[in-house]
């Protein structure tokens, strides 16, 4: 495997990681288990990649870790809504079926 490769890869993975953490959040509409301080740390990584990758002109670095640092401002923010966002987020983003799901889920 090539450098470039290995490069597109590793911001695609890095890219990604936050999308699962985001679902679960709206779908059980809960950041009960959510560590927030290791959002922070994230986050303040992901910005310095940015500056890093701006000061090199080098846009795969800036974008993908742009897209990570809005992924994990999110969850942050998620973190500190109240129950009510998180619900109106879960009716407005989630299909219906999945939404129902996520209520039997929670009656058990």
């Amino acid at each position: 495997m090539d450098i470039y490769t290995i490069g597109i890869l590793a911001a695609i993975f890095t890219t990604m990681a936050n999308i699962p953490q985001t679902y679960v959040i709206i779908r059980e509409q809960s950041t009960e288990h959510v560590s927030v301080t290791t959002y922070f740390i994230l986050l303040t990584g992901t910005l310095l990649w940015v500056y890093y990758g701006i000061l090199k002109n080098d846009w795969p670095i800036i974008l993908t870790n742009a897209f990570t640092s809005i992924t994990s401002i999110i969850i942050i923010l998620l973190n500190f809504s109240s129950k009510k966002v998180i619900r109106k987020i879960h009716q407005a983003i989630l299909p219906e079926k999945i939404q129902k799901e996520s209520k039997k889920a929670k009656q058990k």
